[in-house]
């Protein structure tokens, strides 16, 4: 039994001429808690579009659990989506749907719960992520940036995945909220013993909750490692985006 929950290997993308994966090769094992960096338009959600099955890779391969999902048949693809969960960057609440609603969507559309049992089981899934039972009956138009992004960390965990998602979790959150959510990412992790793949260019994020990082530097994993392996790197490349610095060798265009 292999000790990687997610595998990618040399896998390109490209959208006509534009080259956006070049060669990715990632490997994240089973519980562990992976944090992918790089500029905007690096390639990062591309990236995690591919592992999904949102997107087709042009070549390369993809495995979950050992099992290749690059153009598997569409039952072992629903098995792998069944496996996984998401807190997409904007949140992106259903409007038309209670709170509750959207933390059950999962429960209620894909393990066909009924309403009843679902609606209690998203009250409990809010408390864990701090929000009380009467937000359930809201709308998510009502509440806050903070709650909303607790809110949609509640519909990705209240399916029990075994792979969470995180697409620029902290993005639009001041600090403080910031750290609350990553504190919450941590736990709810932890708590399901998920491999967790979180995509940011929020240092102060990727530094609290990754096992390890991974850089995407034009369609290719330049370096990997540690936190501390991280701070100590003489990766010009690295250094430069940590740091946040406009003289290196990335060059931005304006």
């Amino acid at each position: 039994m292999s000790e990687y929950k997610i595998q990618v290997k040399n896998l390109h993308k490209a959208f006509g001429k534009k080259v956006v994966l070049d060669g990715v090769d990632l490997e994240i094992k089973k519980g562990e808690s992976l944090v992918v960096i790089g500029g905007s338009g690096t390639g990062k959600s591309v990236l995690i579009k591919c592992i999904q099955g949102l997107l087709n890779p042009d070549s390369g391969s993809i495995k979950v659990d050992g099992i290749e999902i690059n153009n598997a048949e569409d039952d072992i693809r629903d098995a792998m989506h069944a496996k996984m969960g998401m807190l997409f960057q904007g949140g992106a609440l259903f409007d038309s749907l209670s709170v509750w609603e959207n933390v059950a969507f999962g429960l209620i559309e894909n393990q066909k719960w009924n309403r009843k049992d679902a609606k209690n089981e998203a009250i409990r899934v809010l408390r864990q992520v701090g929000l009380a039972p009467d937000v359930a009956d809201l709308s998510p138009s009502e509440l806050s940036g903070g709650m909303q992004k607790r809110v949609s960390l509640a519909r990705a965990i209240a399916t029990k995945p075994e792979i969470i998602f995180f697409d620029e979790p902290t993005t639009g959150l001041d600090p403080i909220m910031a750290d609350v959510i990553n504190d919450l990412i941590i736990e709810s992790a932890r708590g399901l013993g998920a491999t967790a793949l979180t995509i940011t260019h929020d240092m102060a994020s990727a530094r609290k909750i990754a096992d390890r990082i991974a850089m995407l530097y034009k369609g290719k994993i330049i370096w990997c490692g540690t936190v501390k392996e991280m701070e100590k790197t003489d990766n010009p490349y690295v250094c430069q985006f940590i740091n946040g610095c406009s003289q290196g060798p990335i060059k931005v265009e304006v």
